[in-house]
């Protein structure tokens, strides 16, 4: 079955860190760059960050530039997401998803929530 599935998500405190992850299943994840994308409560989605099909190449919105790091592991299928210096902004339901033609998304995971409270 072709499918993502994140997890991870959680509650954390402003200035505190997360690592959310997602398991790829179904297709060869190594062939595909992969990326984050999260929606804030009563927002529209953001894209957060991508990274090639080898890991080499990373590529991050403005907004978590600096704190949040994407990496991947291809014998694991597994994509991750360090997200450090959280900030209240940052509480979003966070998805990954497959970067298709033309960098359109053309497969999503359910999603994993991170809230940052004190």
């Amino acid at each position: 079955q072709v499918q993502l599935v994140e997890s991870g998500g959680g509650l954390v405190q402003p200035g505190g860190s997360l690592r959310v992850s997602c398991a790829a299943s179904g297709f060869t994840f190594s062939s595909y760059y992969m990326s984050w994308v999260r929606q804030a409560p009563g927002k529209g989605l953001e894209w957060v960050s991508a990274i090639n099909t080898g890991g080499g190449s990373t590529y991050y919105a403005d907004s978590v530039k600096g704190r949040f790091t994407i990496s991947r592991d291809n014998a694991k299928n597994t994509l991750y997401l360090q997200m450090d210096s959280l900030k209240p902004e940052d509480t979003a339901l966070y998805y990954c998803a497959r970067v298709g033609v033309l960098w359109g998304f053309d497969l999503w995971g359910q999603g994993t929530q991170v809230t940052v409270s004190s």
